[in-house]
């Protein structure tokens, strides 16, 4: 995001400091300890088809940074579980969802647009074929994932183009998705 032609002085617009913004990104272009996030999630089986994770902290700049949050998952009653949480592919879309609404927010209050709403809706189709084996030529994710994303404030047409130009072009969880990513994998057997 440019902030080239942007105010410096310090403004919170929906709800975001955009001269400490403003900082971050200056610091991330500048410094190479501060280009580098590393996030990580451990999750641990309860029992059916429920799990549950944990999130300890990330790493930025050289450090170590805590928090402590637990995400359940479960599967629907109609898929094996007892529908006591979202399951992953829900979760799956609401971490796309989210990861989009912090580039819109972020952009919107960069360019001074003050946002009354912001919602995105996401939708994917998996035919459970794929992940139950069952036949060989079935994918078992999703073939297509379509979203809408729904904005208002301040902005016109054009500026808002323009910051869901940025946001398709940046946001890592849509980028993450929308290409193919390189995993590895460690089976240890206890």
């Amino acid at each position: 995001m440019s902030t080239t032609t942007l105010p410096s002085k310090k403004q919170i617009i929906n709800g975001v400091d955009t001269s400490a913004l403003r900082q971050l990104i200056d610091d991330v272009a500048t410094s190479p300890k501060n280009r580098i996030v590393r996030f990580a999630v451990g999750t641990e089986w309860a029992g059916g088809t429920k799990s549950e994770s944990r999130v300890s902290g990330y790493e930025f700049g050289g450090k170590h940074l805590p928090k402590s949050f637990a995400i359940k998952v479960d599967e629907p009653c109609e898929l094996g579980g007892q529908n006591t949480s979202a399951n992953p592919q829900e979760l799956l879309l609401s971490a796309f969802n989210a990861c989009m609404i912090v580039g819109y927010v972020a952009g919107a209050a960069l360019h001074g647009i003050e946002l009354e709403s912001l919602s995105v809706e996401s939708t994917g189709e998996l035919d459970v074929r794929g992940f139950f084996g069952l036949e060989p030529s079935i994918k078992p994710g999703y073939e297509r994932i379509h979203y809408t994303v729904r904005i208002k404030g301040n902005g016109t047409p054009e500026q808002f183009a323009k910051i869901h130009e940025q946001v398709k072009a940046t946001s890592p969880n849509r980028w993450t998705i929308a290409n193919p990513v390189k995993l590895s994998a460690d089976l240890v057997v206890e």
